[in-house]
């Protein structure tokens, strides 16, 4: 049987070309049924308060780097939505006295924008290097920073990045989830040439690395709902990604949600279809059923409810 046509972009894939019964689950399940998915592999938390949710993901910045020395040079992949986190970790480091030179500790900006087909500099004002600079390691003090060689973004030599997880330990790799199901910019891929009548096998998008990417439209949506107050023309349409390729060679792939990136609908259907193991590349976050080590972190009152409200 054919396939449905997405309901969101018609030239593309994503999660709306599922199975009705996968979509109908995913909206039946309670806040109760969510801590309940968690399996060997996938942990499922959920964190009562603002404060210890973005506390905790904070402290997984603190806890990759102190593992960190420099015969065993260790570190953190991170995502620009949520940010919460950022300033947290430079206080923590900062009263800790975590002295990240000294650990060789290393971080990873997980993507970063394309415009004309360059990377955007730390000029732009939609530019993750530049929130992870001015949120997190600019506040950190000068004689615990991090070191400028140690922080990897994939915004000059791509191949270049991905090398960097071969001699380098990425103890986490955190994450936010996208309206349209993605970690990163591991978006739902076209619907043309070999994929028109299906999505690329969990095996073919496995195999993606660090890589240029052409946006969903409703990932530009997203964006310029998050971070541009709508502006839609502002946000480009291209981007660099970290890839599955380099996900897999994380320990851990840790996933937030704070539920203002993606909707109770959203959150559920990821998580469901990671804990039965529903692998389908027209939910990208759904491949992470695969990594050995995967945790969910959800803030309570983001959970809400998949129920008809009129506003």
């Amino acid at each position: 049987m054919a396939r449905p046509i997405s309901k969101l972009a018609e030239g593309w894939w994503d999660y709306t070309t599922l199975d009705s019964e996968i979509l109908n689950d995913a909206a039946r399940l309670t806040a109760t049924d969510l801590e309940q998915l968690s399996r060997p592999g996938f942990a499922v938390k959920v964190y009562d308060t603002v404060q210890e949710f973005y506390s905790a993901q904070a402290l997984e910045y603190i806890d990759a780097w102190r593992q960190s020395t420099p015969d065993n040079p260790a570190g953190i992949c991170g995502p620009i939505g949520p940010t919460e986190q950022l300033p947290i970790v430079a206080l923590m480091v900062n009263a800790l006295g975590l002295d990240l030179k000294k650990h060789e500790a290393h971080f990873w900006g997980m993507d970063e924008w394309l415009v004309d087909g360059k990377p955007v500099d730390v000029t732009h004002p939609l530019s993750f290097a530049r929130c992870d600079n001015e949120l997190c390691f600019d506040r950190i003090r000068p004689e615990f920073a991090l070191p400028e060689a140690n922080k990897h973004f994939p915004s000059g030599d791509l191949e270049a990045y991905s090398a960097s997880y071969d001699s380098v330990r990425c103890v986490v790799m955190q994450g936010g989830q996208g309206e349209i199901k993605h970690w990163a910019f591991n978006d739902p891929l076209p619907r043309t040439g070999a994929y028109q009548d299906a999505p690329p096998s969990p095996a073919e998008y496995r195999k993606l690395g660090t890589r240029i990417v052409k946006l969903h439209p409703v990932t530009i949506v997203q964006n310029a709902r998050t971070s541009g107050g709508g502006n839609v023309s502002l946000v480009p349409t291209h981007a660099c990604t970290v890839g599955p390729t380099e996900t897999w060679k994380a320990d851990k792939v840790s996933i937030w949600h704070p539920g203002h990136h993606d909707n109770p609908f959203g959150i559920r259907l990821s998580a469901l279809m990671i804990s039965k193991g529903l692998v389908d590349a027209s939910v990208p976050m759904s491949l992470l059923a695969g990594h050995p080590n995967v945790q969910f972190s959800y803030l309570r009152s983001g959970i809400g409810s998949v129920a008809v409200e009129m506003h």
